[in-house]
Formats: C-alpha cells, structure tokens, sequence
C-alpha cells in the first residue's frame, strides 16, 4: 500500500515540480494547510463513507474556511461569500458540509479552542445552515447587511485602495511601470512566452464586450498564490486604461484543472466547453454577485479563468478573535448562511436539485450527528497524515543530501 507522500505525488503527476515543491512545502507548515492542499485525499476517503443521503446540487467542492473571503463584484461593490470554485462540482450537499465541518475542526485544533468548544461552533454552523435551507431565500452579505466582525472586516476592505495593491506588487524601471519581479508571489517568466502571453491577453480582451477591452498591457508574471493550486500554471498580467492613463488594473490567470472530486461523484455532469467554463459558470450562479472581470481564456490549448486582482484580504483571521465566542459564533453562523445561499441559488440549474428538496433537507436535522461524528474522525486522520507526510518528506531531503555528499548508507522505507 503506498505511503502518503507516494499518493499526494501520484496526484501531482504532470505539474512543474519546482513548483509542487513548493507546494509540499507550504503542505508541511501546519494541519489545516496540509488539508486544504489536499482535497483529493479527503474525497477518496469520503467516497467510501457511509453518509445520509442527500440532495444533489451544485456545490464549491472545497469549502473550508478561508474560502469564504471579501471579493469586489461587476458592481464595484464589496462583498462577503464563498470565493473558491476550482473544484466546484455536481455532487450530494453533505459532500460539501463535510468539508467545510471537518476544516473547522482541524482549523481550531491549531488555535487555542478547545474540542469542546470546537464541537460547539460546529453545532452553530450546522444549525444555521440547516434553518438557512429551510427558509428557502438565499441571502448576502456586502458592508451594509453585514453585522459584528465581518461588517467590521467588510469596512476595513473597502477603505483599502487600489494604489495600496500596485505599490506591493509593481516597480518603476527607466521611467516605466513593471510588475515587481522581486515580490514573494511573483516568478520571472521567459520572454517568448510573456510576448505569447501578451497577445493572448489582448486577444481576450478585444473579444470582451465589458472593461478591460479599452486597456494595454504593460508586464506579465508567473504568480504563486492559493495552496491548493500550487503547481498550476497561473499568470498576473498589468495593464493600463488606454484613455486614462495612470489608471491600472491587475489580471489573474489562473489554469483550470478538472475537479479532483470527479473520479469519486456518480452523479452524471454536463459537458462543459472547458474546465474554465466549468468554474466560472459555477461560481456566477453559487454567487450573488460574480466578481470583476470573471472569464475564460484558451491559451495553448488549456483552459484559464481571468478575473481582476483586488486589495483585498481574502479570509478572516480566526487567530485575532480566537479567544471572543461570540465573535466567532458570529462569523462561523455568517458562513453556513452563505453556504446554504449558495446552494439554494443553484436549484434546478443542470440537474440541481429541487428548492423543496433543500428545503426538506433543512428541516430534517437527524443528519447533523453523522456529518459530526465523521468530521471528528477525520480530523484525526489529516493530524496523522500530516505528520507522516511531514517525517517523509523529511526522509527524502535527507536521503537526497546523503547521496549528493556521497556521505552516509541509503536507507529505505
């Protein structure tokens, strides 16, 4: 039986492994890290599970907790709501309050909550989603309808400016705007690819009916960012209104991989023009508002979702308001709000489910102790996985530094 590193490096098979190098090194930093970079070993494991039946629909595929995040939508204003769609899926609905249950569990496990406690702020999560669905209205959160640490948050974002993202992340080099190659999130790419880039980025964007069709593009980057999709090729791209020069924006683009859910759902899915459409189609309907400049991009025969970079912060910091239950409670009941919103704005979209069927899974809450009894279980499991991946990749780097000194006796496994 292969060990766990064995399986997560099968996983990664094909990808730049400079870049799945770094990968494993943000994966060995903590447990919750290493669970979010690794959703393809939750599903194996969840696919085998004995879980209560449920609606299926359209869900986010990864939902943790720092996949609900501040984004500025097509209408310029600021909102709060799940933000991560690459894995988004037709799947059942517990799939997806599994995950998000269990990266309470492993996220607090890293704070100084307690299990007791923990299990508390999970019992909220799960009786607000529940009563959410039952309802049967999605809801939203931007700065107005907020409420306590996330209107707080939500107004802290807003007064951030797009100046404060540029002077991060561009340098002036003879008199000319450049992306800062020296920034932590930023590679070098090579000039033939950059220049391919380029015209592919102007390509879309005169084939863009909206903004930014009246923008030139200045610089193109490699980008690091997420855990999850490291090892993915991914790009940020500056570029300058035409008419208003001075005005920039910043483009992510981000190449889409299928769902790691798909070898595991039974569910039939439709047939999407790429992986891009897949997410972005998605995201537009679990949304209430998709954010700025959401598209899709052919580059090379691979799909890419484009979407505007903004200044802001994407997740909220439990470590600040670890120590207020209240403050917590609160978010934690803001995010199993938008979670069910979510799921409700999907019904009947390409064999979704029912809104009464939501509905009635709402209202039926014997399922709430199996969903938590299993999350426990796994939270156990990705404390022992960590550590396990964590000693092998230890292993391997000093087996390599042996062999390269030519010092010492291989080992083995």
């Amino acid at each position: 039986m292969p060990n766990i590193f064995d399986t997560i490096d099968k996983y990664h098979t094909g990808l730049s492994p400079a870049k799945v190098a770094r990968k494993y090194e943000f994966l060995t930093e903590t447990p919750f890290r290493f669970f979010r970079g690794t959703s393809h070993l939750f599903y194996d494991d969840l696919s085998k599970a004995c879980l209560p039946a449920s609606p299926h629909c359209w869900i986010c595929g990864d939902l943790h907790v720092e996949n609900f995040g501040s984004y500025k939508g097509d209408n310029r204003l600021v909102y709060f709501d799940v933000n991560d769609f690459d894995e988004s899926i037709l799947a059942p609905v517990a799939w997806e309050i599994v995950r998000v249950v269990t990266s309470i569990l492993v996220a607090f496990d890293g704070l100084t909550i307690s299990d007791k406690d923990a299990i508390k702020y999970v019992n909220l999560f799960l009786n607000k989603y529940a009563s959410t669905l039952f309802e049967g209205k999605p809801k939203y959160i931007e700065t107005n309808t907020a409420q306590g640490i996330v209107k707080k948050f939500l107004q802290a974002v807003q007064k951030r400016s797009e100046e404060e993202l540029f002077e991060k992340r561009t340098t002036v080099k003879r008199g000319k705007l450049k992306l800062d190659a020296t920034h932590d999130k930023h590679l070098k790419i090579d000039k033939e690819l950059k220049r391919h880039l380029i015209i592919a980025l102007r390509e879309w964007m005169s084939s863009n009916q909206q903004p930014p069709n009246n923008y030139k593009v200045l610089d193109a980057n490699f980008r690091l960012a997420g855990t999850g999709s490291l090892g993915i090729k991914r790009y940020v791209f500056l570029i300058e209104k035409i008419v208003e020069p001075g005005k920039h924006l910043l483009i992510d683009m981000k190449q889409a991989k299928p769902s790691s859910l798909a070898p595991f759902v039974k569910v039939p899915q439709p047939l999407w023009a790429s992986e891009a459409e897949r997410m972005s189609s998605i995201q537009k309907v679990m949304q209430n508002v998709p954010p700025a400049r959401l598209g899709t991009l052919i580059f090379r025969e691979e799909s890419y979702l484009m979407q505007e970079m903004q200044p802001t912060k994407d997740r909220i910091n439990f470590k600040i308001i670890q120590d207020n239950f209240k403050h917590v409670s609160n978010v934690l009941e803001d995010m199993a709000m938008l979670a069910a919103s979510a799921h409700l704005r999907t019904v009947g979209r390409k064999s979704s489910c029912t809104a009464e069927e939501l509905i009635a899974f709402g209202q039926d809450t014997g399922w709430h102790k199996d969903i938590l009894d299993y999350s426990v279980n796994y939270k156990n499991k990705v404390l022992s996985d960590y550590k396990s991946f964590k000693k092998q990749i230890k292993f391997r780097h000093d087996f390599k530094l042996i062999n390269k000194t030519g010092t010492g006796k291989k080992r083995s496994n």
